[in-house]
């Protein structure tokens, strides 16, 4: 039973956020009636919503029980009260996010008005070697937990995209060396971010913490000293011992 239901919540996705009882049972290789019958459940308890046209969507229920993730919790109530600050001094979009498997999961993010749209959203999901906190999080993560990524096929999703492991090394190096990386229209074309790591009361980095800026009108350079800033003030409010200009 449990399976079957982590297929049916599986086949959602950002690209698929609303899907059909014809479509779950197609994505989740279910049975129409099996489907039927354990997404009413899901909807009765409130793991899904039914929108008027019939289509379904996740429910408010998954989003709280997600919210008490041990970690996830004291992390992001931490980080909120620095975000809203940068956010504001900014007027720019700040997000924070954490390694989950091979992806950077974001866990909070803060639009500013009139600041660059962007495809990310709470609960969305970055690539490791294409994004500024992806790239501080794989700088900072395992040594053969790196080389893993590097060998595996990397997607480019802009002509900007770096794909090279070699290259991507030679960062990795810079971003530890440095305490920050500048990711340069790796993902979208209209957009940069700058990022930088937030570690925990042993040292370790935990989550790391980017500006999103349009690609036009801004000198992320004059950023680079905010996000720092932000990111170890949201560390030492984790207990993080902060010393030495890579943290």
């Amino acid at each position: 039973m449990a399976n079957r239901i982590f297929r049916l919540l599986d086949a959602f996705s950002q690209a698929r956020p609303a899907l059909t009882l014809s479509e779950l049972s197609r994505a989740s290789g279910l049975p129409l009636s099996t489907t039927h019958r354990m997404v009413a459940d899901l909807t009765r308890w409130g793991a899904l919503q039914r929108r008027d046209d019939g289509a379904y969507h996740v429910g408010l229920r998954l989003w709280e029980l997600g919210s008490l993730t041990p970690g996830s919790l004291r992390l992001r109530e931490n980080a909120m009260p620095f975000m809203e600050d940068l956010c504001t001094a900014t007027q720019q979009n700040v997000q924070l996010a954490v390694l989950d498997g091979r992806e950077a999961l974001s866990i909070e993010r803060l639009a500013a008005r009139g600041a660059v749209t962007m495809a990310t959203r709470t609960g969305s999901r970055l690539p490791l070697h294409a994004s500024g906190v992806g790239l501080v999080l794989l700088a900072h993560a395992d040594p053969e937990f790196q080389e893993r990524v590097l060998a595996s096929p990397l997607h480019r999703y802009t002509e900007r995209t770096n794909t090279s492991p070699v290259r991507l090394r030679e960062l990795l190096a810079d971003t530890r060396r440095d305490g920050y990386v500048i990711s340069v229209q790796q993902i979208e074309l209209i957009s940069r971010s700058i990022a930088a790591p937030v570690r925990d009361a042993d040292g370790s980095v935990i989550a790391a913490l980017s500006v999103v800026v349009p690609v036009e009108g801004v000198d992320v350079r004059t950023l680079v000293p905010a996000v720092r800033a932000t990111a170890l003030g949201i560390s030492r409010s984790l207990g993080a011992p902060i010393a030495g200009r890579g943290g």
